[in-house]
């Protein structure tokens, strides 16, 4: 599979927790022959909710990356965090991307955890493509979706889909550009047949075809004369200006589908791939000149200094630290020398890898727009610049959301409290959001972090990846006289 820049996808699946982000990932995964069964959240057998703190809630607590290959173009897949204990690894995660999937539960519509991923996404200014899911389930409702989506972000929602039955009788698309439906068979495969819309749905789809072509006639002054003057629009042209007006960020396409029943996904790849940019169409990303205000930039070229930004960390008790990077420009071969201008040190390193979920494939060389992963880099952590010491560049990393909840960490086996510190040291160089600290006056361990199921989950990992069982209790407060 050939990983030129200019066909790459960096795609990352938002969604407020529950509303089957990671099952469209998995859909897509499987659509794109990167795996070969259809991976489900709901009994275990996910790619990318691998760990057993995952499996076990049945949530998304750290962002996990794969890739496969869609219609010649290569998709890297980042599936980040929904749940609010640990969305700021979502903030992270969106550094490496160029452009963004945000997940909707057709049965729930827009949560409070959509709003803050959508705001996470503005942030960085990424283009995006709004999934309504979940349409075989009771009680969806796709274009009451539409709506909210509309109403809550106040952006030009744009359908360029419009589902075929509603609920249990969920069966297809009608995709309004090419005017045709799809009826998928809905066994998990994602095969479907073309045919001619539904004679009880001409008038609808009509009605939702002038919608979508007013949205996106916007987006271009010269089509816009044309549309008013009245000239019937081609394909082509409504098509082009859908691409463009999605990167500008002028329109937020909406498709629909069920992610576990895989109805929708491949047309849902056919736009990613057609309507989101690769790494050399981006603005190439600010940097700074260390120890300066000046701005710097370098070009998503290979023949341009190597720069990249560490966005996520992964301890591993075996294999030791994995720093995952994205690269913004040049190239890093394997056996080398990286620059972490953050820190003022350089690293030896020897393999690169790509992440496939849990497994690691390694690679030789990667360039702009790659995400691989650097083994047993000691000092280098999440959000630190990795360049060439020769044209050394900052890019300046999101802060992690601050904590809000602290508790005592307490040893069950006595005098291991030396043990239980360095663990959760090395656990915070994976976690940001997570702090770690002595209160001087009770001697206690206190943990800090975004909510009471990522402290729990923390140690459960502690007790999984270093053998350190711990208990967490109530922080005591020093009473003194005055």
């Amino acid at each position: 599979m050939e990983r030129k820049t200019e066909l790459l996808r960096n795609i990352a699946f938002l969604a407020h927790a529950g509303s089957g982000k990671t099952s469209l990932a998995e859909a897509v995964l499987f659509n794109g022959k990167a795996t070969t069964r259809l991976g489900k959240v709901d009994d275990g057998t996910s790619n990318l909710n691998y760990e057993p703190e995952e499996i076990k809630r049945g949530i998304t607590i750290s962002t996990a990356v794969h890739h496969c290959a869609w219609k010649k173009q290569v998709i890297n897949v980042l599936d980040t965090p929904g749940d609010y204990n640990f969305i700021s690894e979502a903030r992270f995660a969106l550094q490496a991307a160029d452009a963004a999937v945000v997940v909707i539960d057709a049965t729930a519509g827009v949560k409070v955890g959509t709003e803050k991923v959508w705001e996470f996404i503005d942030e960085v200014a990424l283009p995006r493509i709004v999934f309504i899911n979940k349409l075989d389930r009771e009680r969806s409702d796709f274009y009451r979706m539409v709506e909210d989506v509309a109403a809550t972000f106040q952006i030009k929602a744009t359908p360029v889909a419009i589902p075929v039955g509603a609920e249990d009788a969920f069966q297809g698309i009608v995709d309004l550009i090419k005017m045709k439906a799809f009826i998928y068979v809905g066994d998990g495969s994602g095969k479907y047949q073309g045919g001619a819309i539904p004679a009880d749905m001409e008038d609808i789809a009509s009605e939702w075809r002038e919608k979508m072509i007013e949205n996106i006639v916007e987006a271009n002054d010269e089509l816009m004369e044309k549309y008013l003057e009245g000239e019937e629009l081609t394909d082509e042209e409504i098509e082009a200006t859908l691409v463009q007006g999605t990167r500008s960020g002028a329109i937020v396409p909406i498709m629909c589908g069920s992610a576990t029943l895989n109805i929708g996904v491949p047309h849902f790849m056919d736009i990613m791939v057609q309507a989101f940019p690769s790494p050399a169409e981006r603005s190439s990303r600010k940097g700074f000149k260390p120890g300066s205000d000046v701005e710097m930039e370098f070009p998503a070229e290979e023949s341009a200094p190597f720069s990249g930004l560490v966005f996520k960390t992964i301890a591993d008790p075996f294999a030791g630290k994995l720093t995952l990077l994205r690269i913004f420009s040049g190239k890093l071969e394997s056996d080398g020398t990286v620059y972490d201008s953050t820190k003022d040190v350089k690293e030896k390193f020897g393999q690169l890898f790509l992440i496939e979920g849990k497994k690691q494939q390694p690679i030789q060389a990667a360039g702009p727009g790659d995400i691989v992963a650097i083994p047993k880099l000691k000092e280098v952590s999440t959000g630190d610049t990795l360049c060439s010491i020769g044209s050394p560049i900052v890019y300046h990393s999101v802060e992690p959301l601050p904590p809000v909840i602290s508790y005592a960490v307490e040893a069950k086996v006595k005098g291991t409290e030396d043990k239980v510190f360095g663990s959760l040291s090395r656990l915070l160089d994976e976690d940001p959001t997570l702090r770690l600290g002595r209160d001087q006056s009770s001697s206690e361990i206190i943990l800090s972090g975004t909510g009471q199921i990522h402290l729990e989950a923390t140690c459960e990992k502690l007790h999984r990846k270093f053998g350190v069982e711990v208990t967490l209790s109530p922080v005591k407060v020093p009473y003194r006289e005055t």
